[in-house]
């Protein structure tokens, strides 16, 4: 959420958070500004959803989609940077950042590069050791998520049920057809098998094992608010309770 910049409208935000949980805010460098920033954490809080910060790459060019050849170092900096600007805002609303979750090409530089992973784990810790790390689920995501345990944080396992999944667990990329799943039905389809199966199916049919604990719904795809209420609804009419991922217990 928070991805508007300047005179640049993207995303239903006032829509999309009547249906959810937790939010993942952009801190200005993939998208947002100080102003959309200040908004949108107003609207969580108004809305009693939990706020996170979601930093990613310089690259408001390409919305943080892209790969950027940085080390783990600048990516350190660049994530406590981001953090603590969300952080602020946050303070002035009398509200606490709940979890940090990268964006973008990031997210999955950390999925695939040990380095990396460990930058982005040690930025989180060295802010605020009670911020909840928001990591891929599945097998893919095992050494991610065990660094982030490593250096002591909290754990959240997180999968896309609005992004199609290759056979290895990864997220298809963008540039190919069918990566964003835009259907409402199809989307909290996936979302319940997710929930309540611990499954996946990737593109070539493969049912793949994940543990997810919370449920990503990409805010600039334009069914969006359809995608949420949808799984809400989905979610709502199994039993399946849904709650901030700050009262996800151990």
């Amino acid at each position: 959420m928070g991805e508007s910049y300047g005179a640049y409208k993207l995303g239903l935000d006032e829509s999309v958070i009547r249906h959810i949980t937790s939010a993942n805010i952009a801190c200005g460098w993939h998208a947002g500004d100080p102003e959309v920033m200040d908004k949108t954490v107003k609207l969580a809080v108004d809305n009693s959803v939990g706020i996170g910060a979601h930093p990613g790459y310089p690259d408001l060019l390409g919305f943080g989609r892209r790969n950027m050849d940085c080390t783990p170092e600048e990516i350190r900096r660049y994530i406590i940077y981001q953090i603590g600007a969300l952080s602020a805002f946050c303070a002035i609303h009398g509200a606490r950042l709940q979890h940090v979750k990268p964006h973008g090409a990031l997210y999955l530089a950390a999925v695939e590069n040990e380095p990396i992973a460990r930058a982005v784990a040690q930025a989180i810790i060295s802010v605020d050791p009670n911020l909840i790390y928001v990591a891929l689920a599945g097998a893919k995501g095992e050494m991610v998520r065990r660094i982030g345990k490593a250096v002591g944080l909290k754990v959240v396992y997180e999968a896309f049920p609005d992004r199609a999944y290759t056979p290895e667990g990864t997220l298809v990329s963008r540039r190919k057809p069918g990566a964003v799943i835009k259907d409402p039905k199809e989307v909290a389809r996936r979302a319940l098998l997710m929930a309540a199966e611990g499954v996946v199916v990737a593109v070539d049919g493969t049912r793949i094992p994940l543990e997810a604990q919370t449920i990503c719904v990409h805010g600039d795809t334009p069914s969006a608010v359809e995608l949420v209420r949808s799984i809400r609804e989905t979610f709502k009419s199994e039993g399946i309770v849904l709650k901030p991922m700050g009262l996800i217990s151990e």
